[in-house]
This record gives C-alpha cells, sequence and structure tokens, in this order.
C-alpha cells in the first residue's frame, strides 16, 4: 500500500511537467501518465513469435467517472490493475470497459472486469469474433460509432474498415487530443507485427480515412504496442502498409 501511494504522489508531482511517468504496479504491468486525465496500461505479454511484447490500454477519468479501453492480456493482471485503481481513485466510477478488437491483448483480461460489474463494449464485429474464438465476449455492442459521457468529457469510438483485423476500432478523445489507435497504429520503428487476422490490402486505407478525421487535431496517438508518439504514427503506418 504505501508503495502504491507513492507512487501515486510521485505521479502528481511530475505531471506539472507533462512527463510521461511510468509507474510499476507489477514484473508484467505498469501505468504511464499521458495527460493529467489519460493514462496508458501496459501489460507484458509472452508471446512464441515476437518474445515479450508490451501491450497497451488507456484510462480516462474525469471528475468522478472513469473508462478503460482495451484490458490487459489476463485476468490476473486485470485484477492487479483494478486493484491499484481502486486504491488510487477512490469514488471514481469505472463506467465501462471499450474493447478495440477480438484479440487477447484487447480482451483476454474482460472476466474480471465483469466479475466486479463493469459493462463492456464493443462493435458486434467484434463480438461475433470473441465468440467464434472462444473469448469472453463484451456484453453491449454498437455499429460503426459509439459515444460516451466520462464526467464532462467526451468519448467516441469508431470503426474506420478493416486493418490489423477487420473489427479494430480506433477511440478518440477530443477534449484531450488523444487517439487511441490500438494495434493498427505502429509505434515508431516497430515492424508490421501479427498479420494472421489482417487485411494489408485495405490497412493503409482505412488509417487514412483516420488521419483525415482526426489527424490536424491529434496531440497524443497511442499505438497498440510501443511508445506514444503524434500525428507522424499514423503517416509511418500509412507509408508502411502503402505498397501492399
Amino acid at each position: 500500500m504505501k508503495n502504491v501511494l507513492f507512487s501515486f504522489v510521485l505521479f502528481l508531482t511530475c505531471f506539472g511537467a507533462f512527463a510521461q511517468t511510468n509507474i510499476p504496479i507489477s514484473k508484467d504491468l505498469e501505468v504511464v501518465g499521458i495527460t493529467p486525465n489519460v493514462l496508458m496500461h501496459v501489460s507484458h505479454m509472452q508471446t512464441e513469435s515476437f518474445g515479450k511484447v508490451p501491450c497497451n490500454g488507456l484510462i480516462y477519468i474525469v471528475g468522478k467517472e472513469a473508462v478503460f479501453m482495451d484490458t490487459p492480456h489476463d485476468d490476473k493482471l486485470s485484477k492487479k490493475l483494478l486493484d491499484w485503481f481502486a486504491v488510487t481513485y477512490p469514488g471514481v466510477t469505472i463506467k465501462g470497459v471499450i474493447v478495440e478488437h477480438f484479440h487477447a491483448d484487447c480482451l483476454g483480461g474482460l472476466k474480471e472486469f465483469h466479475n466486479r460489474g463493469i459493462k463492456s463494449y464493443a462493435n458486434t464485429r467484434t463480438i461475433a469474433l470473441a465468440e467464434k474464438n472462444g473469448y469472453t465476449v463484451p456484453f453491449n455492442g454498437f455499429g460503426d460509432e459509439l459515444k460516451m459521457k466520462i464526467g464532462n468529457g467526451r468519448v467516441q469510438s469508431r470503426y474506420f474498415g478493416p486493418a490489423h483485423t477487420s473489427d479494430n476500432i480506433v477511440t478518440w478523445l477530443p477534449d484531450e487530443g488523444v487517439l487511441f489507435g490500438g494495434c493498427m497504429i505502429k509505434a515508431a520503428g516497430a515492424g508490421k507485427g501479427n498479420l494472421d487476422d489482417a487485411n494489408v490490402q485495405e490497412w493503409s486505407n482505412t488509417v487514412t480515412k483516420i488521419k483525415n478525421e482526426f489527424g490536424s487535431r491529434t496531440k497524443v496517438v497511442v499505438p497498440g504496442h510501443g511508445d506514444p508518439g503524434g500525428e507522424e504514427l499514423l503517416d509511418y503506418t500509412i507509408k508502411m502498409f502503402s505498397a501492399n
């Protein structure tokens, strides 16, 4: 408990300089400050093809309400994250978790959220694919767009087309200028990654639509893996797949 509280005080102290502040929760889980209202949770998943991979999600907190984007990759880490959140933000209600696509690095820890009565949201394509592949299924489906209010902050999740998977969405936080691109957006210097369920022919076209919609308003782009950046991550991803 003392370590958690100390980390939180350090986190608040450093935020004034808008530095990305890492708060370790366990050896495979940490939280990183993005803006005063946005945190990135990072769980480290062991894979056969790529070794240990950092998997990003977001937490958006405004006043006494919060929403998560994606879960850690398993329920054990979700429990640690939610326990940390409850201690660090007492009195803040988690209104839901938004699942960006059907892979384990987005919803592998969803059961723990459900166990705590937290609502889950995903587009109907994700729900169908999660069920088909034997994952815990999000409860609440939407079509191409979901809008949500968190305190006085706005959340917009939208489907623009296939890329990393056929169901992948992005989530835009307009009051923060933060775009959570998930696994369809690549970190600077990253490779193409897992293409098992990808549509590489449409990938660039889909990200171009996202850039046209949000690019000029975006301050921070958070990829599914690796470090956040700016609009250049959209350009990097578009270029990577434009030759396909």
